[in-house]
């Protein structure tokens, strides 16, 4: 149902806090004049448990008018269930093609806990669902055991694979074939997992570089491994920045590097100083002058 590159976009701000409506749109077009499939809203990168209910609808309504007939997907990482299923019947009724779910965030459901939670936000919205599996970051693995057991379920359409082990996604296909749509969530995994059978891309340095990102998945699929490989390498260092505590400071500071956006954050995050941000500029600077360029692919 789902699959190519659909980057996690991050949500602008004013200086003064409020959402920046304005540069929102010209980002998220940015991303979908390059060629990327969809739109998620609101996850970790798009700073969504810094929002409230109502700003993360806002979010997705612009980037459901953004992204036209392709996919437009709300985050659902609530502490509560009772939250999280709120949000789901609100982007529901918003217009959302989907939903983007973490299991819980603050406390660490057990198995049970973990499959139980799942159904009721599925119920609650009634939408296509990719269950996001990320066990360093939120504590709660979503193994295949359970992607099994979910698997009667069609709304559980899709996982954003972020375990951090290169097996699950083999795994994953082995045990289920191609029930779900399976997504890598790990910005330097991607070629890796593009390699063994996933089937799309949620991207996050992809928001400041969409073209290269959308380069690499095209010629992943088309078999043209040594040239998805070489853009790959020279994006390395970049996508290392995805895989950080401050990866929302570190994406911001490269979409303000790459075409001029804002680094506006929202407390209790603060824009990146002193030697942490040298080093991520000096990332950034090299690779903006090392740019490759693109092969004609599809």
């Amino acid at each position: 149902m789902w699959q190519g590159v659909i980057p996690a976009v991050s949500t602008k701000f004013n200086e003064d806090g409020s959402l920046d409506m304005g540069e929102m749109e010209r980002c998220f077009g940015l991303q979908m004049e390059a060629g990327c499939d969809g739109l998620i809203a609101c996850g970790s990168l798009g700073e969504g448990p810094m929002l409230t209910q109502d700003e993360r609808i806002a979010v997705l309504r612009l980037a459901k008018q953004v992204s036209g007939s392709k996919p437009a997907i709300l985050t659902v990482a609530e502490a509560g269930t009772r939250e999280a299923c709120a949000l789901a019947e609100k982007a529901a009724k918003a217009g959302a093609d989907g939903l983007m779910v973490v299991p819980s965030t603050i406390y660490h459901t057990n198995y049970r806990e973990t499959i139980v939670t799942l159904r009721a936000i599925a119920a609650a919205g009634d939408l296509p669902i990719m269950i996001y599996s990320n066990r360093l970051a939120y504590r709660v693995d979503v193994t295949t055991d359970m992607l099994e057991e979910l698997a009667d379920d069609a709304r559980f359409v899709a996982v954003k694979e972020s375990s951090d082990d290169i097996r699950r996604s083999t795994e994953i296909i082995n045990r289920l074939g191609q029930r779900y749509d399976l997504f890598t969530g790990v910005d330097n995994l991607a070629f890796e997992a593009l390699a063994v059978g996933a089937v799309g891309w949620v991207a996050g340095l992809g928001l400041a570089f969409p073209k290269e990102t959308v380069a690499i998945f095209h010629l992943m699929k088309e078999g043209r491994h040594a040239e998805a490989l070489s853009i790959y390498r020279w994006f390395r260092p970049l996508l290392d920045l995805d895989v950080s505590t401050f990866l929302v400071q570190n994406i911001k500071l490269a979409e303000a590097m790459a075409f001029g956006s804002t680094e506006h954050v929202r407390a209790p995050r603060l824009p990146l100083e002193g030697e942490q941000r040298t080093r991520a500029e000096r990332i950034i600077r090299a690779a903006m002058e090392t740019r490759p360029q693109l092969p004609r692919f599809g």
